[in-house]
């Protein structure tokens, strides 16, 4: 099984909160794909030397807490 199937039996044999499940894999998936986007923009992985002092950067990314 991969690791929402494991999540959403786990929350559900605990009577947890669906909807907050949900609203975390959402978050997670639309946090990869900008990621992504971001990634095919610059031209670069993070933290590949290519980006450093090259005026145009990773700078300012917001990761939230969870």
């Amino acid at each position: 099984m991969d690791q929402f199937t494991k999540d959403l039996t786990k929350t559900l044999l605990s009577n947890g909160d669906v909807k907050e499940l949900f609203r975390q894999q959402l978050e997670t998936a639309i946090n990869q794909i900008l990621q992504a986007e971001l990634t095919a923009l610059l031209g670069y992985d993070p933290y590949d030397r290519c980006g450093f002092n090259s005026g145009n950067s990773r700078n300012g990314q917001y990761y939230p807490l969870n």
